[in-house]
């Protein structure tokens, strides 16, 4: 076994090693997951994995069996890696996981990896409106679901009638939408599931009407929002019940917009989209997170919780 593989210390992998040899996905060890995500920011994963079947993705969680932790990985839009080695398996499902298909006029059955703009570009020529909102999600279905993601006073609870998932054990469900507690920016789903696949309604409506909304969404999110940056998208929830300010306002209000450690840096054009300018390294990004949530609590009373997810 080469070194490579030797630093994967506390997870025997033999068993895993040989799975790899027998499949179509992709399975890797001491992985460069920098790449994969829009910071550019991270070290190494002791494994990682693309799936490209559901029978893959079956078979690997049971030869893994909970041996240790398991992150799923979507679009890589709203993650930051530790930039030491991520002690556990990085899964990405693989091209067959963002298969997207109507099921009759008003309804979609969207995989997990399919993008949100890209279901929203399939609703728009399907005829099915109510799904634009999707066009400004910079993610997948399977972490719009996680997180509740939405903008523009919509939500991914008000479309969804039910999610397709597989729990660690590699057991197959599927619950309907009025069973989740969906609440701001999470559910009370158990953590540890990888989505599958959603079921979206909408409603039929005339192509032009919705190519006109998806228009109106994009552009107010060109002149509010940064773009085309390393940047993680939202980094702290709007807080509830406390204030009705936005969290941006409170940053504004409680830390100077020119803030940076490192090359991470503060948007200029929304100051609740933190920056890569260059080379940032995780812990210039955290710190960075933790000074702003800091000081906003210092400022204001008000303790900011992280959109993002971290992962050290």
């Amino acid at each position: 076994m080469d070194e490579r593989i030797k630093r994967v210390t506390k997870m025997k992998i033999e068993d895993i090693e040989d799975y790899s040899k027998s499949i179509n996905g992709k399975i890797e060890f001491d992985y460069d997951i920098s790449n994969l995500n829009w910071f550019n920011i991270g070290g190494r994963v002791k494994v990682f994995f693309r799936p490209e079947s559901l029978q893959e993705l079956i078979d690997f969680l049971k030869v893994y069996n909970n041996r240790e932790k398991i992150f799923l990985l979507g679009a890589g839009s709203n993650t930051l890696f530790t930039d030491k080695c991520y002690n556990g398996v990085v899964i990405k499902l693989g091209k067959k996981f963002s298969n997207i298909s109507k099921l009759n006029e008003e309804t979609i059955i969207a995989g997990s990896s399919a993008l949100d703009k890209t279901v929203s570009q399939f609703a728009k020529e399907n005829n099915i409106g109510g799904l634009e909102f999707l066009s400004c999600i910079p993610g997948s279905i399977g972490g719009g679901i996680r997180m509740n993601a939405g903008c523009f006073e919509k939500e991914f609870k008000d479309v969804l009638l039910s999610i397709q998932f597989i729990n660690t054990n590699g057991v197959v469900s599927t619950v309907p939408v009025n069973e989740i507690d969906f609440k701001y920016r999470s559910s009370n789903l158990d953590k540890s599931l990888i989505f599958l696949s959603a079921t979206l309604k909408g409603f039929k409506t005339d192509k032009l009407i919705i190519e006109k909304e998806i228009y109106n969404l994009t552009s107010k999110k060109k002149i509010s929002q940064p773009s085309k940056i390393k940047t993680g998208g939202s980094t702290f929830k709007n807080p509830k019940d406390q204030t009705k300010k936005k969290v941006w306002e409170l940053i504004k209000d409680s830390v100077p917009i020119d803030t940076k450690i490192g090359d991470a840096e503060i948007s200029k054009k929304h100051c609740n989209f933190f920056v890569n300018k260059g080379n940032a390294k995780f812990e210039d990004m955290k710190k960075l997170i933790d000074f702003v949530s800091e000081s906003v609590l210092k400022k204001t009373g008000i303790k900011i919780e992280t959109e993002i997810k971290i992962l050290e």
